[in-house]
């Protein structure tokens, strides 16, 4: 594919797609494993953009790639695509914790599954609530704190001198 539209790349577009869906889902996974209020409010809407998040670091990491070829590459461009290429792994963590997050509250934690399903309290549910807890934490801070480094060594590919890194 050329990753281009009418000569422009098309990097640059999708990069702020992950930039904004990516460390939003992560915010929403990190906030609502303690209020859980809003992650019942927010119901699906959190592993929703946290799928858009994952579908679109691949796009950006594949348009990245064809823009490099265009461009050449430098010292810092180069640092830039190892760092981008380490993402992916966060995006698939942060959706599989926003789906059990999901689950969890909707199948386990409303009144009606409760009803149906009275098997699981007491300490299993502390147990998941902890682990889902600690998930939460471990991939949204990983993956936002991912996102900031790549998008800061992306900034200094474009805006540094490249004829000296």
């Amino acid at each position: 594919m050329d990753w281009q539209f009418d000569g422009l790349p098309l990097h640059p577009l999708i990069v702020h797609l992950v930039t904004v869906a990516f460390p939003t889902a992560s915010l929403l996974v990190l906030v609502g494993a303690f209020w859980t209020a809003l992650r019942r409010r927010l119901g699906v809407i959190t592993p929703l953009i946290a799928l858009v998040s994952l579908i679109a670091v691949p796009l950006a990491t594949s348009s990245g790639e064809a823009l490099e070829e265009r461009v050449g590459g430098s010292a810092l461009l180069e640092a830039h695509t190892q760092l981008g290429d380490t993402l992916l792994p966060w995006a698939i963590a942060v959706f599989v914790v926003a789906v059990a997050q999901w689950v969890w509250q909707r199948w386990v934690l409303t009144p009606e599954a409760q009803r149906q399903r009275p098997a699981v309290r007491g300490s299993a549910r502390l147990v998941v609530g902890v682990v889902l807890m600690v998930l939460a934490v471990g991939t949204s801070i990983g993956g936002i704190v991912t996102t900031v480094r790549i998008g800061h060594s992306g900034a200094e590919a474009v805006w540094s001198d490249s004829s000296e890194g």
